[in-house]
């Protein structure tokens, strides 16, 4: 599991370096040169996507730390360190790393499990909004396109090139 989270992040990173490339260039044409409506919405989508991929590969560089820090043996390793902060530490046993939220999970040996706190509580919120504000403005992209289409048919137009 651990060796996902280095190559997440690479991922991640190039996933939002071109999205802000492409979005970038869209939203660059639309305040430029007022270009289409749905291209420009098109261009904000996919700054979103960046942003939220962004975010994802910074809670996931905060997870990989925590995995780092609890796989670290050695004498000062038990309670496994992310889990110290909490006075649940003394019966912990082992980990668990949860994928959406993100988030480091230290579990007890009675069954019960606390959150670590590795991850700010700022990053999944975060990410989500921008997930679903990437979702919307790509549909609302797709409406504004179906719209234009329709009114130029009903017109007599044709399609637009």
């Amino acid at each position: 599991m651990f060796f996902l989270v280095p190559l997440l992040v690479l991922v991640l990173g190039g996933v939002a370096c071109g999205l802000l490339g492409f979005g970038g260039g869209r939203a660059a044409d639309w305040f430029v040169r007022r270009a289409e409506l749905p291209a420009a919405l098109l261009g904000f989508a996919a700054l979103a996507g960046a942003a939220t991929a962004a975010l994802y590969a910074w809670g996931l560089l905060y997870v990989g730390g925590a995995v780092l820090e609890a796989e670290d043996g050695g004498a000062d390793s038990s309670p496994i360190v992310p889990c110290r902060a909490d006075e649940r530490a003394a019966h912990v046993v082992d980990y668990s790393v949860s994928v959406l939220p993100l988030d480091f999970v230290c579990e007890t040996g009675d069954g019960d499990s606390y959150r670590a706190g590795e991850v700010p509580g700022y990053v999944t919120p975060t990410a989500i909004g921008f997930a679903l504000a990437a979702a919307g403005l790509a549909v609302a992209s797709g409406y504004v396109s179906e719209v234009r289409l329709r009114a130029a048919a009903r017109a007599g137009g044709g399609v637009r090139p």
